[in-house]
């Protein structure tokens, strides 16, 4: 399970992208939530909800909260509502924010993120939004198209520029050696 805090920032985020964009299904909260979380790491190295997503044939899961949806915790209660629907497209997971948004759990730079996404895809498609994560070049096409590992796990790290990870895999290996200094 997801610690506390992800936590009620998962159930927050998925408030704001149910109050903030049209037509929200599950497949389509997938992706907002991958983005948010694969924007806010290539930004800060931290993601914002701590979910481990998948490489499905769709584009990205959070498996963890795929399988939430059948049976869903008590903690979404009040919060949002899963229920299912008929559309022109077949029947989806429409997904609806049954209180307001509390912002006090995020940083500034989260909801700047959270804000930027729910205006870019505020009417966009659940096919458009997948058409979106299999782009070239972005980490669920290099997971399951380029490296050929279906449902593998997707690194975060897969969203920096090389020269990026290089600096932060630099960092990290400075502050072991700087520990292993002040030990001896």
């Amino acid at each position: 399970m997801l610690i506390e805090h992800n936590r009620e920032k998962l159930i927050e985020a998925v408030k704001f992208f149910a109050l903030h964009t049209k037509k929200l299904g599950k497949t389509k909260l997938y992706k907002l939530l991958y983005f948010l979380d694969f924007t806010h790491f290539r930004d800060t190295g931290k993601p914002v909800t701590g979910l481990e997503y998948f490489a499905w044939p769709m584009g990205p899961v959070p498996v963890e909260l795929q399988n939430e949806f059948p049976n869903p915790s008590a903690d979404w209660d009040g919060n949002c509502t899963f229920k299912k629907v008929r559309t022109q497209a077949g029947e989806m997971l429409a997904v609806n924010a049954t209180s307001t948004f509390d912002g006090t759990y995020f940083s500034k730079r989260e909801l700047r993120i959270m804000r930027e996404l729910a205006n870019e895809f505020k009417d966009s498609t659940a096919e458009q939004m997948v058409e979106r994560t299999h782009l070239e070049n972005l980490p669920w096409h290099q997971i399951y198209e380029v490296e050929k590992r279906k449902q593998a796990p997707i690194p975060y790290d897969m969203s920096l520029r090389k020269q990026d990870a290089d600096l932060m895999n630099e960092s990290i290996s400075d502050r072991q050696e700087m520990l292993t200094i002040l030990r001896t």
